[in-house]
C-alpha cells in the first residue's frame, strides 16, 4: 500500500512539473507571437513614417512667439529633453510625435525596459519631439503636446506626464491633443503638475517656437519618421544589423555596447526650477 502511494504521488509531482513546464513554454510563446507583431507594425511603421516625414515638411511657419526653451534641455542647439545619469556609458536618441500611433506603441512595449537601463545607469535617454503628424494630418495636436510636455519638463515631470500622454493617446485622425484643455486634464494624472504655472504655460503656447524648431532639425536631419531610435548615434529602429528590435534586444545591444564601462551615478540633485513668467 505504501509504495502504491508513493508511486501515486511520484505520479502527481511529475504532472505537475509537465504542467508548470507547458505553462511556462506557453507564456514564452504569448510573448513571441507578441513581439513579433509589435516588430511587424514598427517595421511597417518605418515604411509609413517616410510618407509622414515628407509630408510633414511642407507644414509652413508659424505665429509662435520667442523661443523659450524649457529648463534642463541638452544637445546640439538644445532640443533633447535629457532623462537619467548624465555619464551613463550609452545614450538612447527618441525621436517621437505624439499624435504618432507606432511612437505610442513602441513606448508602450518599451517603457519599463527603457526605464530599467535608465535606472541601473547603463543609458542616458534624449528625448526629441517632432509634429510631422499636424503636417500630414492636418490640426494642431502634435504642437500642443509638444509644448505641454515642456512645460511639464521645466517642473521636473516630463517623465510621467510623457507616459501618461502615450498610454492615453487618441487615434491618429482625432486630434484631441490639440485641445489645451485635454491636456490639462490629463496632467491630473501626474501628481502636482497641474497647477496654475503649468496651465498657463499650456494656454500660452510657451515652448512653441522651441517645438517647431525641434521639427525643423527632425525634417532636416534626414530620418525616415518617427520613432526613430538611435543607440548611440546608429539607427536601432527597426532592426540592428539583422536583429530586430526587441525589448530583449535592446538589453544586450545595451550590454554589449557598455562592456567593461561603468554605470552612471550623476544625476540632479533636484528637479530644475521653472522660469519665472
Amino acid at each position: 500500500m505504501s509504495e502504491n502511494q508513493e508511486r501515486r504521488r511520484a505520479a502527481r509531482e511529475r504532472l505537475q512539473r509537465e504542467r508548470e513546464s507547458e505553462k511556462a513554454r506557453e507564456k514564452r510563446r504569448r510573448v513571441l507571437i507578441v513581439s513579433a507583431a509589435v516588430v511587424g507594425v514598427l517595421a511597417l511603421a518605418a515604411v509609413v513614417g517616410v510618407i509622414a516625414a515628407n509630408a510633414g515638411k511642407k507644414d509652413g511657419g508659424s505665429e509662435a512667439g520667442p523661443l523659450l526653451a524649457p529648463a534642463g534641455v541638452q544637445g546640439k542647439d538644445q532640443l533633447a529633453i535629457p532623462v537619467g545619469a548624465s555619464d551613463a556609458p550609452s545614450t538612447l536618441t527618441v525621436w517621437e510625435d505624439f499624435r504618432c500611433p507606432v511612437c505610442a506603441q513602441f513606448e508602450n512595449l518599451f517603457r519599463e525596459t527603457i526605464q530599467e537601463l535608465e535606472r541601473d545607469g547603463q543609458i542616458k535617454v534624449e528625448y526629441n519631439l517632432a509634429t510631422i503628424i499636424d503636417g500630414n494630418m492636418g490640426g494642431t495636436g502634435s504642437l500642443r503636446a509638444a509644448n505641454a510636455v515642456a512645460c511639464a519638463q521645466d517642473v521636473g515631470k516630463f517623465v510621467p506626464y510623457h507616459d501618461v500622454l502615450y498610454q492615453n493617446q487618441p487615434p491618429e485622425t482625432d486630434d484631441a491633443f490639440g485641445d489645451n484643455s485635454t491636456l490639462i486634464e490629463l496632467a491630473g494624472k501626474v501628481d502636482g503638475l497641474d497647477t496654475p504655472a503649468f496651465r498657463s504655460c499650456v494656454e500660452d503656447g510657451k515652448h512653441d517656437a522651441w517645438v517647431e524648431k525641434s521639427n525643423t532639425a527632425f525634417t532636416e536631419g534626414g530620418f525616415r519618421g518617427t520613432p526613430t531610435v538611435l543607440l548611440n548615434g546608429e539607427n536601432i529602429f527597426p532592426a540592428k544589423g539583422s536583429e530586430q528590435i526587441s525589448p530583449a534586444n535592446l538589453k544586450k545591444w545595451v550590454a554589449e555596447a557598455n562592456t567593461g564601462k561603468k554605470p552612471g551615478t550623476q544625476r540632479p540633485s533636484a528637479p530644475p526650477s521653472p522660469e519665472s513668467s
